[in-house]
């Protein structure tokens, strides 16, 4: 079987597990903190990112982007001549791009701009104890307005389309999923402002391969609010 290295809270990871759930495909989990820069570790992966995945002939891929490509690659050679939806990437070359387009929005600069700077406040400064460095109030200030900026343009697309890049739905609300679900855990979102957006993850909360995610908590992070969970939030 498959091996994903990964960490419960690290939203390019969720990202893999969701669509690794929506495809029905099964994997060992190996837990790693990155910030370790452990030489086993770094061996795996030198750039010290998460995920990677390990596959049964013992090839590696690292990183979300090339993980998700493999995947939707994968399912496409399967259904070639066949019938049946991609979930990764579906669709013609012009939607495959807004697809494309998204996960970049939410993968790099949701993250470099809110996330990132999120879980080293709140969870991995705690976790990595004295050598760790955290934002300044003026700092987190900024985080969150980023953040809020975010969440505004995630309600515009959950008001225009069903899904984030279309009708159906692909490895762009993954990607938008694993973030949000990150700065919800941290009880960073109120949800109260958001209509469409509100919407739109409860109606990704309720797939099986959400759920399972939401329902793991992080030693030593703090604890989720009580609606984080729950799809009828």
């Amino acid at each position: 079987m498959p091996t994903l290295t990964q960490f419960r809270l690290c939203p390019f990871s969720r990202s893999i597990r969701m669509l690794l759930g929506e495809l029905r495909r099964e994997v060992t989990l190996l837990d790693e903190r990155p910030w370790e820069w452990r030489a086993e570790f770094l061996r795996l992966n030198p750039a010290g990112e998460l995920p990677v995945m390990r596959l049964d002939g013992g090839e590696v891929l690292c990183g979300a982007y090339a993980i998700s490509e493999y995947l939707a690659e994968e399912v496409a050679a399967v259904q070639e001549g066949g019938e049946g939806r991609n979930p990764v990437l579906p669709g013609n070359r012009l939607e495959r791009a807004e697809v494309r387009r998204l996960v970049d929005w939410f993968h790099r600069k949701l993250h470099l701009e809110a996330t990132d700077a999120l879980l080293e406040e709140k969870v991995i400064s705690r976790l990595r104890g004295s050598g760790g460095t955290a934002p300044d109030a003026g700092n987190l200030r900024a985080v969150r307005a980023n953040l809020k900026y975010h969440l505004g343009y995630l309600d515009h697309l959950a008001s225009q389309r069903r899904w984030l890049a279309g009708e159906e739905v692909t490895y762009a609300d993954f990607a938008a999923a694993a973030h949000v679900s990150c700065a919800d855990y941290l009880g960073e979102i109120d949800w109260s402002t958001l209509g469409a957006a509100r919407g739109w993850y409860a109606r990704v909360k309720s797939r099986p391969s959400v759920r399972a995610i939401l329902a793991e908590r992080v030693p030593g992070a703090p604890t989720p609010p009580i609606h984080y969970s729950d799809p009828d939030f």
